[in-house]
């Protein structure tokens, strides 16, 4: 039997994992119990009482957190020359089309975000074996094709984010840092929810959110009580 660490124990003692915290209790329990020394990501698991095998029970979206997710982004865009100095001037950090389809073609995917045109998806298009297993290929729903491309760029930079539900029925987000207060960790997530819940779907019955769990890089996870956030 594995011998349990000094600090593993004191997080131990710290809570009960089994328990539901209010969510106040929760953000500040979750940076107790966060010991990395590097500035971790705060992550948010959402279960739902849909099924993702049915495709009128799909959620997916985006938000726009108060806070962003303190999350250095890299944003490419590709566009047509007349786009290029709006994308540019919004602070995209990559800008083009042929050159940067050639190099996504080699190999190349070091960018989190990837915004594109509708008159130029079609070449696009023909990444997808490369783009959509890293969930990278732009998308209408969200917001990432698009004509307005410098609209798009400062909504990325300004902390907005895309959600959907896996096949277990979870959403699950980054929504937030360690070094992030309680106040902002709570205001990121109390707009994920809302958001989610204004994309239930109708043929959903029953409880739509059925459980909430926050955790950090490296940490355990820490139920919140769902009665505690108000938008529930």
């Amino acid at each position: 039997m594995a011998r349990l660490t000094k600090k593993t124990k004191e997080i131990t003692n710290k809570y009960n994992f089994q328990k539901a915290y209010p969510l106040d209790e929760a953000v500040q329990l979750i940076g107790e119990i966060t010991h990395t020394k590097f500035d971790s990501s705060v992550d948010v698991a959402i279960r739902l009482g849909v099924d993702p095998r049915k495709s009128d029970q799909m959620v997916r979206g985006t938000v726009i957190l108060p806070h962003g997710t303190g999350k250095k982004v890299k944003i490419l865009v590709l566009c047509t020359p007349d786009k290029e100095k709006e994308a540019q001037e919004a602070g995209a950090d990559y800008v083009g089309l042929d050159e940067y389809l050639k190099k996504i073609e080699q190999g190349w995917t070091q960018v989190d975000t990837i915004i594109t045109m509708p008159s130029v998806m079609a070449k696009v298009g023909r990444l997808g074996k490369i783009l959509g297993p890293r969930g990278l290929m732009p998308n209408p729903k969200t917001g990432t094709v698009t004509t307005s491309v410098g609209k798009a760029v400062q909504e990325v930079r300004s902390g907005k984010i895309d959600f959907k539900v896996d096949k277990y029925g979870i959403i699950h987000a980054s929504i937030g840092r360690i070094s992030f207060s309680g106040e902002q960790l709570r205001d990121n997530i109390l707009e994920l929810i809302g958001s989610i819940l204004k994309l239930k779907p109708t043929s959903s019955k029953g409880n739509y959110v059925k459980s909430i769990s926050l955790s950090s890089t490296m940490s355990k996870g820490v139920f919140i009580d769902k009665n505690s956030t108000p938008v529930l």
